[in-house]
């Protein structure tokens, strides 16, 4: 009985002594010379629509700073031999092992950047940003992060054209596009609701219109439910249509509405995906909404990384930290709910 309190009381005093050194802290040490990160293979990029919901797989190896560390893993390409002058994100995630991207998400980021229907030589590069802590500024902290870059790797990319039904009388030159050439079309336009519009296939040279969610070939032209950002969905095989709304806006204690609504409402941007706005912001917090509710929202790393390239939902407010005119641009890669994700960039004007 002895024997066995004195190993229990042997165990609460090195549990109490772990404990006490866990408190005191744990002294990393990175090594001066970290192994920054490789971009083993690429899968075939010879996209086509038929093969829209296959997925590709890139492979990597991750970068070794030394200790065990939290990365954020970016796969960029670039027009060959620009050395990156002007990169294009294709994926994101926190590890590199298997990175994988439908054939469709694929090709609508590139064709933003790349002509469709034709091959395109393209630069491929593995980024890893390290954040050991936040606040202070010093080299590796959220101010100032690490990055590692692979080798670059070279593939021909042929991209194809999506088909797409473009909007007769909106009021501007907008257009859907169907991901998989299967007759449902999708995307962001910016509708007015004074301004009903029409839409033309212009390979098969048809006219549609509807009412009421009705599409019908050579139909009443369509009225807009408000003015405004709106998502429109057409499905030319089943006859339907859907109008919702899709705003994106700043919300928090920096923007001149506070934490109350509406939200400072972004632009979009068709051309590169991306929303914009500029405004003058005080010192505070903010945050990325959907319609003015908090269902969908986006903030930076929950690790308090501080890191704009790793958005996603719920995650922490982002800091203001000098008030002024601000220009704000928000990509979103992942649009779906509840696991929304994207990346921004803050810059002071």
């Amino acid at each position: 009985m002895k024997k066995n309190l004195l190993i229990y009381l042997t165990f609460i005093g090195l549990a109490a002594l772990l404990a006490g050194c866990e408190k005191d802290g744990t002294i990393v040490t990175m090594s001066s010379n970290p192994v920054p990160p490789v971009l083993n293979t690429l899968p075939d990029l010879t996209l086509q629509r038929t093969e829209g919901n296959e997925v590709l797989e890139f492979t990597g190896t991750p970068v070794d700073p030394g200790f065990q560390a939290s990365v954020t893993y970016s796969i960029d390409a670039a027009a060959a031999g620009t050395n990156f002058a002007d990169p294009v994100v294709v994926w994101s995630g926190n590890q590199c092992q298997s990175m994988q991207i439908t054939v469709s998400d694929l090709n609508g980021i590139l064709i933003k950047e790349f002509p469709a229907d034709a091959t395109t030589p393209l630069d491929f590069r593995l980024r890893g940003v390290l954040v050991v802590d936040a606040g202070t500024g010093a080299p590796g902290t959220g101010a100032n992060p690490f990055r590692y870059l692979s080798s670059a790797k070279s593939a021909n990319v042929t991209l194809y054209g999506l088909p797409r039904l473009n909007l007769i009388g909106s009021g501007r030159d907008q257009k859907i596009e169907s991901a998989l050439g299967d007759g449902k079309y999708s995307g962001l336009v910016k509708l007015d609701a004074t301004k009903a519009f029409t839409l033309n296939d212009p390979d098969a040279g048809t006219n549609y219109g509807g009412t009421g969610g009705v599409l019908s070939v050579n139909g009443p032209a369509i009225v807009p439910p408000r003015t405004g950002w709106e998502k429109l969905n057409v499905d030319v095989n089943a006859k339907t249509y859907e109008i919702s709304e899709y705003r994106i806006g700043l919300v928090g204690s920096a923007t001149p509405n506070g934490w109350d609504t509406p939200d400072q409402p972004m632009e979009y941007n068709p051309a590169t995906g991306t929303w914009s706005i500029t405004l003058n912001l005080v010192v505070g917090e903010m945050k990325f909404r959907l319609n003015n509710g908090w269902a969908w929202n986006l903030g930076y790393n929950k690790n308090n990384t501080g890191n704009l390239t790793d958005l996603f939902h719920d995650g922490d407010n982002i800091k203001i930290t000098t008030a002024g005119n601000y220009t704000i641009t928000l990509t979103i890669t992942q649009p779906n709910g509840p696991t929304e994700a994207g990346s921004c960039t803050v810059v002071k004007n």
